[in-house]
């Protein structure tokens, strides 16, 4: 069957469909996006990604293309007519179509809204084989990082230097001062030496991640401490567990970064638990319901 494509106002066969070549968004990077994890038919978290949807928006100024409750119809539509049930939903807004300008087009256009989705293996049920490794990088991204923009060259050029040394994702830290931000498409995480689990507070170096709020609301939920605190590579290479967070990644353990082990190069239990926690959250939880 032939995969089905939203692209602005019309549902089309995604090998026919196209976008006109001065949309800003292939010109300039000028726009947003947002992936959502599908599971057993639900839009897992929607509203947090709606949310930061219109948060990431608001900070570019460009408006909403359709009313939230239109868009979550076309979501629901898109998974509908390609019948995926276990997917990833991609949506990206771009300011639409004007003369090559960098200023902002004078007399506004609309919108340019794409949405598609693809099939995914099923939710994994072992964190063990779950596990990945991850390498170090260089942070070189722009400073509006908790923009969710469609200017992802740093973030790809990190994944591809992950990719050559035979690892999932690379660790992104400050050559400055030598502290973690996050991972080129992920949250990470650490469990330190003290046994508490860490992630980087929220600023405009990382993105608010919505897998990592949700988890976060978990961890609070269940009385489990945690630190929203900034750490270094030295910190993190001695800390006794570590794991990245994303709505493809979902809860993934990392066992080996820059080749060596973390801890003692297995699954450790509060990972583990983690993972456990996040499975329920997918699987039960009815605020995931769209």
């Amino acid at each position: 069957m032939s995969r089905i494509a939203y692209v602005n106002g019309r549902y089309l066969d995604q090998r026919l469909a196209e976008v006109n070549i001065e949309d800003r968004g292939y010109q300039f990077g000028d726009g947003i996006y947002e992936v959502v994890h599908l599971h057993a038919g639900r839009f897992i978290d929607e509203d947090r990604h709606l949310d930061r949807l219109e948060r990431s928006l608001r900070e570019i100024a460009l408006p909403m293309p359709l009313a939230r409750a239109a868009l979550r119809h076309v979501l629901a539509e898109v998974a509908r007519r390609n019948r995926v049930t276990e997917g990833l939903l991609y949506m990206q807004v771009t300011r639409g179509v004007a003369r090559r300008d960098h200023a902002f087009p004078a007399k506004p256009v609309p919108p340019a809204l794409v949405v598609t989705v693809k099939r995914i293996p099923p939710y994994p049920t072992d964190a063990e084989s779950w596990a990945g490794a991850c390498i170090t990088h260089p942070d070189l991204r722009w400073a509006r990082r908790d923009i969710k923009s469609v200017n992802l060259l740093p973030n790809c050029l990190a994944r591809q230097a992950a990719r050559e040394q035979g690892a999932m994702e690379a660790i992104l830290y400050d050559e400055a001062t030598g502290m973690v931000t996050e991972g080129a498409a992920t949250t990470f995480w650490i469990v330190d030496e003290r046994g508490v689990i860490r992630t980087r507070h929220l600023d405009h170096v990382i993105l608010p991640g919505c897998t990592r709020g949700a988890l976060l609301a978990e961890l609070q939920a269940a009385g489990i401490a945690f630190e929203e605190r900034d750490f270094s590579l030295d910190e993190m290479r001695r800390a006794r567990e570590a794991f990245i967070t994303s709505a493809t990644s979902f809860v993934k353990p990392i066992t080996r970064i820059d080749g060596q082990p973390v801890g003692d190069g297995r699954v450790g239990p509060v990972t583990r638990r983690l993972f456990d926690l996040f499975a329920r959250h997918v699987k039960g939880d009815r605020r995931n319901a769209a």
